[in-house]
């Protein structure tokens, strides 16, 4: 019978008024109730003082709990240190403790079925191949033990004999190693003959075999390390597990993300030159859409500044923005002010980029790091369905220089049709349905994008009218010149009334460069605009017609000046003469009578007679003013005869 068996001193030991609390009345009680003619429940103890026990299905339910609570208040659970020994077993050392660990319970089994000791020591020596003492041995070993820490307990714990280690000698060792850890990646054989031969005549010994030398360093040096010495740190930095980033917390157009890529297409351009071009896109975080793309030649900041502005029309302006250290996104147009642009130099008076003044934050990644940008593991899916499809064949030029196809620059794609060719693979690419990212669930990126933008917590800014010249025109900081405010820029003049009052100082000028003679907006240093500046184009010496017009132009920029100075100036000469004479003065001299001296005139020696005195009065001033002037100066040319006097 299965079950638990238990002596008369152990059911008194768990009595608690349940049963009687000596072993005399315990057995006046079993007398009575005849336990011992139940002879499936009731057995005799087969060691030294014989005995009885009793099936637990005679005691009541307390005292069976009781019994059962003293049993497990004893136990001890395998330690974590134990468990970890085990683990590092190898497989046959945890399969003998498993064999051990059945011989163990086949013998418990045997004696709760009524079996002797002897009897269940037999049978599970017989078949488990051990001897009864053997098996001693093992129940000894996990006695006490709570049932989940006996097999860690069985395991054997013998590790044999170490094997000797082959002696070698240090400066020989030194010298193999800082051979074979070199990044040229030499052969194992070709550093151990190298060594060898150096050995003998440096005199250093002992010199062990090629394969115990191999063992050594295989012991001394892990593979991490090998790896990293001989294959660079990439490789090493590969043998890391790659961080899993979450995307889904962000909604659509959140954040977006940055880069370009090369196809490896042959493409002719309207020029006739053949080139493999460049794609320059963005992409959203939350979606995976590729939201907006172009074409461009080159990687440069004009097409990343264009690809921006495409963004924001259609879709609106991000919150952040992850963009490389490379040279056309951390350039001073697109990202110019921001705290941490690690590229170029920084100055203080440098205008705000593209980015910055939209109010973008920007978050650099690591260069040369497919793992910090998503948007190249849309790159590398554009790499098979564009470079590669049937489209480009001829044309597709592999990946690698040793990687050509046979057909290897037999054909150039124009650029027109490459261009329509590129816009179907991407809106294949976003429309394609049973996406696995968590964001998507099976939908597609574009899905998921239309999806994410139409719930009502979704918030997305946009630019304005004025704000759109921002990315229509590159911006750099020049000073207007000294006077008029003057700008020179490019071979080209440019001006504007408004542009005389910031003569001398520095002002920011955005132009597009495709059209420089449509004119530049001009900013000041806290980047208002000023004005839209005209460009003033150069006209031949003899132009009498460009002449006039420029005649006209300054006469009508005169009139407007003396009307606003009119505007300021309201009281004449005149007026303040008399606001700012003193009338104290005045009042004195009004007092007092001025009277000048005769003057007597003389009379020459032989004159007939005497000439009467005469008085010499004063006569009053001409008053002399810019019309008597202008009188004068004509009159003068008529009696010159036009002559300069």
């Amino acid at each position: 019978m299965t079950g638990r068996w238990y002596t008369p001193a152990q059911i008194v030991a768990a009595a608690g008024g349940d049963l009687p609390s000596s072993i005399g009345s315990l057995n006046k009680l079993i007398a009575a109730r005849g336990w011992r003619s139940d002879a499936a429940r009731t057995r005799h103890v087969a060691k030294r003082g014989g005995g009885f026990e009793y099936h637990e299905s005679l005691l009541p339910e307390g005292v069976r709990a009781r019994l059962a609570l003293a049993e497990t208040a004893d136990v001890v659970e395998a330690s974590d240190e134990s468990w970890i020994a085990f683990e590092r077993l190898p497989a046959k050392k945890k399969e003998e403790a498993e064999r051990r660990l059945a011989a163990i319970q086949r013998y418990d089994v045997l004696i709760r079925s009524g079996a002797t000791a002897s009897t269940a020591s037999l049978t599970v020596c017989r078949d488990y191949g051990c001897a009864a003492r053997t098996l001693t041995r093992w129940r000894e070993m996990v006695a006490g033990l709570a049932r989940s820490a006996q097999l860690a307990a069985l395991a054997p714990q013998h590790t044999g004999t170490p094997s000797r280690r082959s002696a070698c000698h240090q400066k020989a060792y030194e010298a193999f190693k800082s051979d074979y850890l070199r990044p040229e990646q030499p052969t194992f054989s070709a550093c151990y003959r190298r060594m060898k031969a150096v050995a003998g005549r440096e005199g250093w010994a002992p010199i062990p075999s090629e394969r115990a030398l191999r063992r050594h360093l295989d012991n001394d040096v892990s593979p991490a390390v090998q790896t990293l010495a001989r294959e660079g740190r990439d490789q090493a930095k590969a043998l890391f597990p790659a961080q899993t980033r979450a995307r889904q917390h962000f909604h659509a157009m959140q954040a977006v993300t940055m880069d370009g890529h090369r196809f490896d297409v042959f493409v002719r351009t309207s020029d006739g030159t053949i080139l493999r071009p460049h794609l320059i896109a963005l992409q959203d975080l939350h979606s995976g859409k590729l939201i907006a793309w172009r074409l461009a030649t080159s990687e440069n900041k004009d097409v990343v500044r264009l690809v921006i502005g495409d963004m924001i029309t259609v879709h609106g302006i991000p919150e952040m923005i992850y963009l490389d250290n490379g040279r056309a996104f951390a350039s001073k147009d697109i990202s110019g002010g921001t705290a941490n642009r690690f590229r170029f130099t920084a100055k203080p008076d440098d205008p705000d980029g593209l980015l910055t003044t939209l109010g973008v934050t920007i978050h650099w990644t690591t260069p040369y790091s497919g793992q910090s940008k998503p948007i190249e593991r849309a790159f590398r899916d554009l790499t098979d369905t564009i470079s590669r499809h049937p489209f480009c064949a001829g044309a597709y030029t592999g990946n690698r220089p040793d990687a050509k196809p046979e057909n290897y620059g037999s054909k150039a794609i124009e650029i027109e049709a490459f261009r329509s060719h590129v816009a179907s693979q991407i809106a294949e690419h976003n429309g394609r349905a049973g996406r696995k990212a968590v964001a998507c669930r099976g939908r597609s990126f574009d899905e998921t994008f239309r999806d994410s933008l139409a719930k009502p917590d979704t918030i997305v800014r946009w630019a304005s009218e004025s704000q759109r010249s921002l990315w229509l025109m590159a911006a750099t900081r020049i000073k207007a010149r000294s006077g008029n405010g003057e700008i020179h820029f490019m071979g080209n003049r440019y001006w504007h009334p408004a542009l005389t009052g910031h003569a001398g100082k520095r002002v920011t000028v955005r132009y597009d460069p495709d059209d420089l003679k449509a004119g530049v907006k001009v900013y000041d240093q806290a980047n208002r605009l000023i004005a839209d500046a005209e460009c003033i184009l150069a006209t031949g010496f003899d132009d009498t017609d460009a002449a006039r017009k420029h005649n006209r132009n300054r006469a009508g920029y005169l009139k407007a000046l003396k009307t606003q100075k009119l505007m300021h100036t309201v009281m004449t000469a005149d007026e303040l003469a008399a606001l700012y004479e003193d009338r104290t003065v005045r009042a004195a001299e009004e007092d007092e009578t001025l009277r000048l001296p005769s003057i007597p005139r003389i009379v020459p020696r032989g004159g007939a007679a005497a000439l009467r005195l005469e008085e010499i009065e004063d006569t009053p001033e001409t008053g002399w003013d810019d019309e008597a002037e202008t009188a004068f100066s004509r009159g003068l040319r008529l009696v010159t005869g036009g002559r300069q006097p």
